[in-house]
């Protein structure tokens, strides 16, 4: 069926595909998508929204997709893993600082899946806080700027 391009809503994600590409992920830098080759025996760890959260941005929530094969079959499996729904989500205490304000809002899961599926890709930004040091580090797409 193969799946757009999405950041998944979780904290991560465990995968382990068949040995047919058709995962891809969005380089860094926007300029394309590379595959991400089947090895045998190993698992693709997708980090999610609520990870980006937690670590106020330090670790990023790629975009992927997962593209057709038209001569093979492929089957993956995933196991997605987040908190219970009711937990609050925000940036660890241990990541903020005066110089390090916090990019975001607590939030529940139950809460960022309905902004999600509201807002999809610009779920984050819905939720990140506003201040002038934030808005200079941080691109229009959300995503943090790395020097």
């Amino acid at each position: 069926m193969g799946m757009a391009a999405h950041t998944d809503s979780t904290i991560l994600n465990i995968l382990h595909q068949s040995n047919t590409s058709g995962l891809q992920v969005l380089r860094g830098d926007n300029t394309g998508w590379i595959t991400v080759q089947p090895y045998p025996g190993a698992l693709v760890i997708l980090l999610g929204d609520l990870m980006h959260i937690l670590s106020n941005g330090s670790y990023l929530n790629p975009f992927h997709r997962a593209f057709v094969n038209q001569t093979q079959h492929r089957l993956s499996i995933v196991y997605l893993h987040g908190p219970p729904s009711s937990v609050k989500i925000s940036p660890l205490l241990q990541l903020v600082s005066h110089h390090n304000p916090p990019l975001y809002r607590p939030v529940t899961w139950s809460e960022y899946l309905g902004i999600k599926a509201q807002y999809f890709d610009k779920a984050l930004t819905t939720i990140r806080l506003r201040n002038e040091f934030i808005d200079a580090a941080v691109d229009d797409d959300d995503s943090v700027k790395i020097d």
